[in-house]
């Protein structure tokens, strides 16, 4: 309860789908902002796509335009993020966060889930 969990991630090949999971508390419905984040290796957390639960439409890094889709389902509270076309550079650990409405950070974070992209 109160946690953000996510699921799905795994070894992949150049070119294949993948579908994330991000199962989130009831009181972020409404409230937060979700999103996903991905920490490749060398690098910084970065961001990845963004959904609010009342609108279908999503905001995305530049990277994965195109190539990545987030979406929410509000009756199983869960947040989706399917990724087609992956790229060895896709590879990393990916994080499900929530940011409540008015505040500038996200404060709610998942245990990540490892997407490995191999060429």
């Amino acid at each position: 309860q109160g946690r953000l969990v996510e699921s799905g991630g795994g070894l992949v090949q150049t070119g294949d789908s993948l579908r994330l999971s991000c199962s989130a508390p009831e009181r972020t419905v409404g409230n937060y902002r979700m999103a996903w984040f991905r920490r490749s290796p060398g690098k910084e957390r970065d961001f990845v796509a963004s959904i609010v639960w009342t609108s279908d439409a999503g905001a995305y890094a530049d990277s994965v335009k195109g190539r990545f889709t987030i979406s929410r389902d509000i009756a199983n509270r869960t947040i989706y993020l399917q990724m087609d076309f992956l790229k060895p550079e896709d590879t990393g650990v990916y994080y499900c966060a929530g940011r409540r409405f008015g505040r500038s950070q996200y404060e709610l974070w998942g245990q990540g889930t490892q997407v490995t992209v191999s060429s």
